[in-house]
């Protein structure tokens, strides 16, 4: 590299370019360094440079801009997650001679929330040896509430997070003769089913799983430090 002219000589032209290359070198330098710190970091096993993103404060300092104008969301087509019931209305005071040109539908969708009380007269026969035979209640029926009763009470607790007063005057409501110690009953009472399932899970979960992730708490007990699992 060539010394450096005396700056003196130089005109203010020559001096803005001489300056101009000098940035340009000292910016190539600096990508170059930045090339080489990587590099050394990489092969030392160390993290490179972290990436920071912006924050997002300067945003706050712009001015709002005019928000656009969406165009409205039209509503999609409705599709019913049960059957339909198909009911003709027909029209009143049809002029004669009018001509008819089929029908235009209004799907209408509703909730009907009603209790049911069945009495099963259950056949019972008494042997010729003095034993008796009673008929057996349909399946899914072992207590004095039947299958959807119960689904719906467990949902309503668990899943709505409905209190145990609520819901029995819930119930007590569309008509349903219900204690709160019957629903307490249903909601504790013959759960081993669930208890089962999760039990599996868990098995299963711990036999396929290549890790198993636990919790430690340091917390003191009995005037002990120790560690529990």
């Amino acid at each position: 590299m060539p010394p450096p002219p005396a700056l003196s000589d130089l005109s203010r032209a020559e001096l803005e370019a001489l300056l101009v290359e000098l940035f340009g070198r000292v910016g190539a330098l600096e990508k170059v360094v930045a090339e080489q710190r990587d590099e050394i970091a990489r092969l030392k096993g160390l993290k490179g440079r972290p990436t920071i993103k912006p924050s997002g404060m300067d945003k706050g300092t712009e001015p709002a801009k005019p928000a656009k104008q969406e165009k409205p969301r039209r509503r999609g087509k409705v599709t019913p997650r049960v059957a339909i019931e198909d009911r003709i209305v027909k029209a009143a005071a049809v002029p004669e001679g009018s001509r008819f040109k089929g029908h235009e539908p209004f799907l209408v969708q509703d909730l009907v929330i009603a209790a049911s009380a069945t009495l099963y007269q259950r056949e019972r026969w008494v042997t010729p040896d003095g034993r008796t035979i009673l008929a057996p209640l349909p399946e899914g029926i072992d207590c004095h509430f039947g299958p959807e009763l119960r689904r719906f009470v467990l949902m309503q607790y668990h899943q709505g997070q409905s209190t145990l007063p609520r819901l029995v005057a819930l119930l007590q409501s569309v008509g349903v003769s219900i204690s709160k110690r019957q629903v307490q009953r249903l909601l504790t009472d013959k759960q081993e089913g669930f208890v089962s399932e999760a039990r599996d899970v868990l098995r299963a979960g711990l036999e396929t799983s290549p890790y198993v992730s636990v919790d430690d708490t340091g917390a003191r007990h009995r005037a002990r430090n120790g560690f529990c699992t």
